[in-house]
């Protein structure tokens, strides 16, 4: 059965997040839903990350198997044709019959958007965090710089997961600032629930001034997500690549 790789793009403000849910609507669901339209195949799909509810991608990966010997570009064509307007398909390859989306992944970079001015948010309001306050960007940089490195990132984790390893190899975690944007940058070779959000809030409480830069040392040692900062919206998140070897 050959395996078909898709590289997914959408705008997570109307769905639960990326997890198939009784109920409710999911990226997943929905992608599974095109599939069987364009196909009549029911196919359970498998997402390289888990993207929370209003959390959006660019660079979403999914994988299936399929009885179908379609060619990529027609899984592509069909799927963009039935799929919802905010949900599209960039890219689509056949892989090798071994190829798991979530498995193989050797790195993931999502960007966290903060728009730093006084009036609010107009046509990026779905996708931005909006701050007016000042913002101590040097203090927020050098707190991000902390955190680089192989270590247990537990106090980053949201609740109510079933994950026993928190050791992560965060490779980078940058501030830059774009105009009135301040974008935040996290590319690790895997993330816990909820933990680039919980990065983002625990910085810009140092960038508020709650927090000095080199407390994040210590938020590291807790070990306790009561140590550290609130929790970023969701919706200035986005995955934006998922990497393979």
């Amino acid at each position: 059965m050959p395996t078909v790789k898709l590289v997914v793009e959408y705008d997570g403000t109307g769905y639960a997040g990326w997890q198939r849910q009784p109920d409710q609507p999911t990226i997943q669901a929905a992608i599974e839903q095109a599939i069987h339209q364009v196909s009549h195949a029911t196919v359970s799909i498998i997402g390289a990350g888990r993207t929370d509810s209003g959390v959006h991608a660019l660079g979403q990966v999914a994988s299936f198997r399929t009885d179908c010997d379609w060619p990529a570009t027609s899984w592509m064509r069909a799927l963009n044709a039935v799929l919802p307007n905010d949900i599209a398909v960039r890219a689509a390859a056949i892989m090798d019959d071994r190829f798991h989306a979530q498995h193989d992944a050797r790195g993931k970079l999502y960007t966290y958007r903060i728009l730093h001015r006084q009036p609010k948010p107009t046509l990026a309001r779905a996708f931005v965090w909006h701050i007016y306050r000042p913002l101590d960007e040097e203090a927020m940089q050098e707190a991000a710089a902390s955190l680089i490195g192989t270590q247990d990132f537990s106090s980053f984790e949201g609740s109510l997961t079933d994950n026993t390893n928190p050791i992560c190899q965060l490779q980078r975690f940058a501030v830059l600032r774009q105009g009135e944007e301040i974008r935040i940058e996290a590319y690790a070779d895997r993330f816990l629930k909820h933990m680039v959000r919980a990065m983002v809030g625990t910085v810009v409480e140092v960038g508020l001034g709650k927090r000095t830069p080199h407390s994040l040392t210590e938020v590291l040692k807790a070990k306790d997500r009561r140590a550290g900062g609130v929790t970023a919206p969701p919706h200035g998140l986005c995955l934006t690549r998922v990497d393979y070897d």
